[in-house]
């Protein structure tokens, strides 16, 4: 079985997914908007575009002849998709969940309204007047996004009314592709957020992984660890609700399914159709199988007889504080040296302040206090600065 992937994004998921795909002997291209992205460095191929351009979506799928089409970001012309599938190429996990997950509007209806998943109470905004009409109508705290972004970025929370109008420029600043509309959250007061890896298979039950906990800033996460600790009736709950909203989506593949958990109850915030950037946990050896590795059997029709926890683990990220070109990096030989820690350095080209440039891994014994795993990682990440 040697089967062809498109690789729409080539992040620092990409290239994990790529090595995962390399091992049991598929090929790869991968597409980004600039050269040398992570995923380029390690596939077969690769293509720089503007993948909001549909032509140039076209020409590329024209050219290559994919099996899969696996999307890794947000700022794709995805109702392309759906023509793709007709001329039977495989969208991953399907042009459905791909039109559906990479705008926040979507996905939030489809949860809220057609499966009466438990939400925050939202609006949407398309102006900053717009804007202003919303947050009246949820109520201060709330938290502001852009349809179409990831990793936090023109994410801000709205605490008084002089925080409208810098939310509004700051969501345009970070919105990904062509969307001038925004979604206003009122604020879930949660006791912690979760990340349901659900895998569903073509044959075959959905599956979950153990539960992630996870950190944000920025509404960027910082740390994750597996498993979180979660109380039986509420991860049945999370289980209920991603089970629901994959088998609206179709197709098969690794979703990362975001949950606040609160005192009231779970709440279903978000939904990637694809790896999930805290589950990079799994490359500390957590599961039998990480997520990149789930991805791609799921996609390809292997079989999963389950999914284990091995070991609890944390990841925590290594930023970019200033911006410049081809980074390097001080203190490999310290988090080296640390006993039960990993690390990977992504390898982008260039940084910006906050950028994720890397992540630490540790891990321990299952069954071992997952706080202390945690600090671990992020002792072990702040040995690691960018020259």
């Amino acid at each position: 079985m040697n089967k062809k992937f498109l690789l729409l994004g080539s992040g620092e998921l990409g290239k994990e997914f790529v090595i995962a795909a390399q091992r049991i002997g598929q090929t790869v291209i991968a597409v980004d908007s600039y050269a040398g992205a992570p995923a380029m460095q390690v596939a077969h191929g690769f293509e720089v575009i503007n993948m909001l351009d549909g032509a140039a979506l076209d020409a590329i799928v024209a050219k290559h002849r994919p099996d899969f089409i696996v999307p890794e970001i947000e700022a794709i012309r995805t109702e392309r998709f759906y023509d793709y599938e007709r001329q039977g190429i495989t969208v991953v996990p399907s042009a459905k969940a791909a039109n559906f997950t990479m705008n926040r509007k979507a996905i939030r209806d489809l949860a809220t309204k057609e499966l009466g998943l438990r939400t925050a109470n939202y609006r949407y905004a398309t102006s900053e007047a717009t804007l202003q009409q919303a947050v009246s109508e949820v109520g201060m705290p709330c938290v502001v996004k852009p349809l179409m972004s990831s990793s936090g970025k023109g994410q801000s929370t709205i605490k008084s009314e002089a925080d409208i109008a810098r939310a509004w420029q700051y969501a345009m600043e970070g919105s990904r592709g062509d969307v001038v509309e925004v979604i206003v959250e009122a604020f879930v007061n949660f006791e912690s957020e979760i990340t349901l890896l659900t895998v569903t298979q073509h044959q075959g039950p959905t599956l979950f992984c153990p539960p992630i906990g996870h950190r944000q800033e920025r509404g960027d996460y910082q740390e994750s660890w597996q498993p979180a600790l979660v109380n039986v009736t509420a991860l049945e709950e999370a289980k209920m609700m991603a089970g629901k909203v994959t088998e609206a989506l179709g197709g098969a593949g690794i979703f990362g399914v975001e949950f606040f958990l609160a005192k009231d109850g779970v709440y279903f915030s978000e939904l990637s159709p694809r790896p999930h950037d805290t589950g990079m946990v799994t490359l500390a050896g957590t599961q039998n199988f990480n997520e990149f590795e789930l991805h791609l059997r799921a996609i390809l029709g292997l079989p999963i007889s389950g999914i284990h926890l091995e070991r609890a683990g944390a990841s925590a990220v290594i930023l970019a504080h200033h911006t410049g070109e081809q980074p390097t990096f001080s203190g490999l030989a310290a988090i080296a040296s640390l006993p039960k820690t990993d690390f990977r350095l992504f390898g982008k080209p260039s940084t910006r302040p906050y950028r994720r440039m890397g992540v630490a891994l540790c891990y321990d014994d299952a069954g071992t206090d997952i706080a202390s795993v945690v600090e671990r990682a992020k002792e072990a990440a702040a040995k690691v600065t960018l020259d």
